[in-house]
């Protein structure tokens, strides 16, 4: 039985535990690993919102600046600039809550200003893949804006995850550096209430580093607060479901990412944040009820 938590945003608040949530994701971007370009039109992305939304996505998750690594070594990794990315999300947001002003969006930004923007916008929540940790003003500015956040762990910068040496005990760092990420974070001014954390899959670890996350999630409730995964389509899955030496394309990952989703959802995660969301909310369901 996981734990219930009650999140708090700054308008509503959602009950965390009685069910598995599902968070749609909305790249407004041309370069996304996943999607890059297929919803970097505004229409585009708000039909694609609404229909993640009509499929069984609790809340969406808007991002306008893809953390893929750059492939040339040594390169930094590209950062858009806070008026390209303001440019790209602000107009979503705007159009999704016109549409269906009931809309619980969430916006993926490391960035403080495009925080405070897109909650002004009519986003609730502030996503940050760093955990707080690559714009000094975020933790600042969430507190002030008393917002729902998910704080992710990563580990240094995109450009320098092909690089970063092994971890013996990737769960124990997880769970030791969120700690402290969110003891920080509270220290800041943010309200327990208002955090959810998420383990990062992925972000900072080599493929091998991602499965004993998978193994041993339930470990992460030690940590009490709300837990988010995003495993969808992530290149661990495909290097898993590889065949003679080949990895599926990150869209034809779903049967790979439906067993990552269902692993973690067992183990109890709160939110599953998915490209999926159809396939994903209908076999949460029948995990929920397994899992009573």
């Amino acid at each position: 039985m996981r734990p219930v938590f009650t999140w708090n945003l700054a308008a509503r608040s959602l009950e965390l535990g009685k069910r598995t949530l599902v968070m749609g994701v909305v790249n407004v971007t041309p370069d996304s690993f996943s999607d890059g370009g297929q919803f970097l039109e505004t229409d585009a992305a708000v039909c694609h919102a609404l229909k993640l939304l009509d499929e069984g996505a609790e809340l969406v998750d808007i991002g306008g600046e893809s953390t893929r690594p750059k492939t040339r070594a040594g390169q930094n990794h590209a950062e858009v600039s806070v008026e390209e990315e303001l440019k790209r999300i602000l107009p979503v947001i705007q159009g999704l809550k016109q549409k269906r002003p009931s809309a619980l969006i969430s916006v993926d930004t490391y960035k403080a200003n495009v925080a405070a923007a897109a909650i002004k916008a009519g986003a609730e929540i502030v996503n940050d893949v760093s955990g707080f940790q690559w714009d000094p003003g975020m933790q600042r500015t969430v507190a002030g804006l008393g917002c729902g956040a998910i704080l992710v762990h990563t580990r240094g910068r995109p450009a320098e995850w092909a690089s970063l040496a092994p971890v013996a005990d990737p769960v124990m760092l997880v769970k030791r550096e969120l700690r402290a990420a969110a003891e920080a974070a509270v220290r800041a001014g943010i309200r327990r209430d208002r955090l959810v954390l998420d383990p990062g899959f992925g972000f900072g670890k080599r493929y091998e580093e991602n499965y004993p996350l998978l193994r041993r999630f339930d470990e992460l409730h030690e940590l009490r607060f709300p837990l988010l995964a995003g495993v969808s389509r992530k290149s661990f899955i495909g290097r898993a479901l590889a065949r003679n030496g080949k990895e599926p394309a990150p869209a034809e990952r779903l049967f790979g990412n439906l067993g990552a989703e269902m692993a973690v959802a067992l183990k109890g995660a709160h939110l599953i944040r998915t490209h999926d969301v159809h396939a994903t909310s209908q076999a949460l369901k029948l995990v929920d009820l397994a899992a009573g």
